[in-house]
């Protein structure tokens, strides 16, 4: 029988700052504000990132992410008082980021929200590709009409995540299938998720209205609590070369995982829909290089290039913060060939929102610092 969580939370005293159970932090605080402007796998919570900035890294200092995802720790470091800079591969993570942390005009983002939503409808375009083959007809009109009215708005990138969003939740797909659905599902079916006969979705625009407001919302919500003095920078690119500018005075960050998600295909849609850059070919731990042997010692050496540049960029005794699932215990030899030092390693459980699972997982925090 699995353990309960007062039980394995009992085991963790040490590091109970760092694991919460589903009622001490239920999913709402988990996504509070633009945490929930788009779902993204494998994140980190910000409540952790934000007791990871107090325990590690200097009041009021700056922080880089060199595999800034979604932009978790930028936006609490935003939130906390710190500046931050954020490199990601993906060009939909830094879309997303620079949407999360930019600062807004509160009336003209509003303004144009609003027209936007006032003005959905329908092209008559024939959609082709991925759209057509993962929308149905109307749903595919109406997400191509939108699309045609971004550039027109000044905070078109506000209006390209909200079409991403739109995009992700019109597929055709189940709804228990969200988040790696493997074909389209076109006809009714048995949903799991509801216990009872679903249709697949013929519509977008229900879901553009929603995300418009839904959106507009959360952004207003972080204006009013992010540290308007502080700045994040966000970087399209790849940590192994692009420019650091400056010194930093810590690194928060979560690694991919070697051969779990393929962050490009997860977000297929959102690359089809906007058009944009695509470059998993450089991606680190890119699932479709599997967990070989010679896919385990690429991904050993891309971190460990990584994490060698970020060493190079810290200020002095400034703390290298991993959170990591090490199972393949990849990280001692990782931080060896990084020329860091571990000087602490913490352990959190991480709530999967249910007591019923088959099996508990856990998070190692690994916190170096260069050698001397």
């Amino acid at each position: 029988m699995a353990s309960t969580q007062a039980a394995l939370y009992a085991e963790l005293a040490d590091d109970l700052q760092l694991s919460w159970t589903e009622a001490e932090l239920p999913e709402r605080e988990r996504t509070k504000h633009v945490h929930r402007l788009h779902p993204y796998l494998g994140k980190f919570v910000p409540q952790l990132v934000e007791a990871l900035l107090g325990r590690y890294v200097r009041p009021g200092g700056r922080v880089l992410d060199p595999f800034a995802g979604s932009g978790t720790t930028l936006v609490q470091a935003l939130e906390s008082g710190y500046d931050a800079v954020g490199v990601d591969i993906a060009a939909f993570n830094a879309l997303l980021m620079r949407v999360k942390t930019a600062h807004y005009d509160a009336f003209l983002l509003e303004s144009e929200l609003r027209d936007a939503a006032a003005r959905l409808g329908r092209t008559r375009r024939r959609a082709r590709g991925y759209v057509e083959q993962w929308y149905a007809p109307e749903a595919a009109a109406e997400l191509l009409h939108f699309r045609s009215l971004v550039d027109e708005y000044e905070n078109a990138d506000v209006l390209r995540v909200v079409l991403a969003r739109a995009g992700r939740s019109a597929r055709l797909t189940t709804h228990f299938d969200l988040e790696f659905p493997r074909a389209p599902q076109r006809d009714p079916y048995w949903c799991h998720k509801h216990r009872r006969t679903c249709r697949p979705v013929q519509e977008a625009n229900k879901f553009l209205a929603r995300y418009l407001l839904d959106t507009l919302a959360r952004l207003k919500e972080f204006q009013r609590v992010r540290d308007r003095s502080r700045e994040a920078v966000v970087l399209h690119g790849d940590s192994r070369d692009v420019s650091l500018e400056g010194s930093f005075d810590g690194v928060v960050t979560s690694p991919p995982y070697p051969g779990l998600i393929d962050y490009h295909e997860q977000h297929r849609y959102a690359y089809e829909l906007l058009g944009l850059d695509d470059r998993r070919e450089r991606e680190l731990g890119a699932a479709t290089r599997g967990t070989s042997r010679a896919a385990l010692q690429a991904y050993t050496e891309g971190i460990s290039d990584v994490l060698r540049r970020c060493k190079d960029v810290l200020a002095p005794c400034a703390p290298v913060v991993l959170v990591v699932n090490d199972r393949r215990e990849l990280y001692p030899e990782i931080l060896e060939r990084s020329e860091l030092r571990l000087v602490d390693r913490l352990e959190r459980h991480v709530n999967r929102r249910t007591g019923r699972r088959a099996g508990e997982y856990f998070e190692s925090i690994l916190v170096a610092v260069r050698e001397t």
